[in-house]
């Protein structure tokens, strides 16, 4: 079957006019007009990923980052990132890219990690366009900054999260909380507005978490590679609309971990 068929059963459950503006999403690398027996689902394209894809013989690649974020100013095959590119390339392997259209999609990736959490009664954080918007604010079953912490350490199987709090506010008590995957510590003005009493997402600044502070938000920051339940729920998708299609290909989640940071 073509790649196409399978882009297209993805984006009628995500559209990427969801995508925020300037953002990098879509196919980036090779052609979905080619048949293909295996997709893989990915969180990042490194080097082990593309040796997995490799050794699997997979055609196809749906990923959450972009492996070209910053324009490429060459193709050298001695330069270690371009020979990323250049391997997909060798191999006909395609890319195809879902980065914030993932996020703000109702049902998407927020979502997911709300349901994990016991977020409820969410609404969008921050709005994109009418009707939709990136991150998720509701409530959870009174409990302290601490206890909700573990539980998102828990949760997502981490060996650490960082808090923002001064440390007697640990044991303050939290009910409405804010969370955005990935770096979304340029929206915490936002959950002040809605009134979040904690922020959960990832890389947030020294800088930024005073700020926090001061305007009285404590957060939650357990790094940007939460986002790789993107890789199982996708995969999980996938799976169900082979079922529903009648497709004739091998659905592959990536087991090659991506995470950059270890705490010691």
């Amino acid at each position: 079957m073509l790649a196409s068929k399978v882009i297209e059963r993805y984006q009628a459950f995500c559209p990427p006019s969801l995508s925020m503006e300037g953002d990098v999403s879509g196919l980036q690398i090779g052609t979905l007009n080619k048949d293909i027996q295996t997709v893989m689902v990915a969180l990042d394209i490194r080097e082990t990923t593309v040796a997995e894809a490799i050794d699997k013989k997979v055609d196809l690649i749906i990923v959450k980052h972009a492996p070209i974020f910053r324009p490429l100013k060459d193709l050298v095959a001695d330069d270690l990132q371009t020979k990323i590119c250049l391997d997909l390339i060798k191999h006909d392997i395609a890319v195809y890219v879902s980065h914030t259209d993932i996020d703000v999609v109702s049902g998407g990736l927020n979502d997911w990690f709300c349901d994990l959490l016991d977020i409820k009664d969410t609404d969008y954080l921050h709005e994109t366009q009418e009707g939709h918007g990136l991150g998720r604010i509701g409530r959870v079953e009174q409990q302290t900054l601490e206890e909700l912490a573990l539980k998102v350490k828990r949760v997502f199987g981490l060996d650490a999260v960082r808090l923002v709090t001064y440390g007697h506010q640990a044991q303050q008590y939290v009910e409405r909380v804010a969370i955005c995957g990935g770096s979304g510590g340029s929206f915490y003005k936002a959950a002040l507005a809605k009134a979040a009493d904690v922020y959960i997402t990832g890389d947030i600044y020294y800088h930024t978490a005073q700020e926090m502070l001061t305007q009285g938000l404590l957060a939650i920051d357990p790094g940007h590679h939460i986002e790789v339940l993107f890789v199982e729920k996708i995969a999980q998708e996938l799976q169900k609309w082979k079922i529903e299609e009648g497709w004739d290909i091998t659905i592959e989640a990536s087991t090659v971990s991506t995470n950059p940071f270890r705490h010691v």
